[in-house]
């Protein structure tokens, strides 16, 4: 009968066990690659020496990216701090008295012991602070081109290192105007950003309580 509960014990564990890691890269943002490109006929020469069609860019549009499956880079500039405070108090007061007549059947009353009073007050103050901040870069793709000039973009990056894996993931909306010469856009610029920046292996386990910490802190009602 001992066995039998070591082995049920054990069973309970093993799901929060497989919890520890840090988990898997969120699927959904590979690389949009372009459709495949439908075989033309060579048409007759016009006697122009670069002609878009073959692969040259014109003078005034250059090389940057503008078609889905062209790649771009998204410097991630991020930083946020917020402050959060709030201060309540109040206060409540009251009073009652009898004074009971000088004669007749009422007067024995003593008129110490008719007068009532009522107060109370509350104080309360909280204070909230956090900062958060994220810089780098990563490689997108372009999935979507829209009429009025925007784009859908997204990409990840995945670092697999000696002791865990990093994965850094981004999607958003990009104005093409906004892409420069190098082909990089500031995270500030983009609309709907997404951005997920995780890691999984023993430097993310080692920052985590173990999964029976966990199971007594979820159990716990203290």
């Amino acid at each position: 009968m001992k066995h039998f509960h070591s082995l049920t014990f054990l069973a309970l564990g093993l799901p929060l066990a497989s919890c520890v890691g840090g988990g898997q890269p969120e699927v959904g943002f590979q690389a949009a690659l372009p459709p495949p490109p439908v075989v033309q006929k060579i048409a007759a020469s016009d006697g122009a020496i670069f002609r878009i069609n073959e692969g040259f860019a014109g003078y005034h549009e250059g090389t940057r990216a503008r078609k889905v499956g062209d790649a771009l880079t998204i410097l991630l500039i991020e930083s946020t701090t917020t402050t959060k405070s709030a201060t309540g108090s109040t206060n409540r007061a009251g009073s009652a008295s009898i004074t009971p007549p000088s004669a007749g059947p009422l007067s024995f009353l003593n008129p110490a012991a008719l007068n009532a009073g009522a107060g109370g007050s509350f104080s309360g103050k909280g204070n909230a602070a956090q900062t958060s901040s994220l810089n780098g870069a990563v490689a997108v793709t372009i999935a979507e081109v829209r009429p009025n000039g925007t784009a859908l973009v997204h990409g990840e990056k995945l670092m697999t290192l000696s002791q865990g894996r990093e994965w850094v993931q981004f999607s958003g909306i990009i104005r093409l105007a906004d892409i420069d010469v190098d082909n990089r856009v500031l995270s500030s610029q983009v609309a709907d950003s997404r951005i997920i920046y995780s890691g999984a292996g023993a430097v993310q386990q080692a920052s985590k309580p173990g999964w029976l910490s966990r199971f007594f802190s979820a159990v716990s009602p203290f």
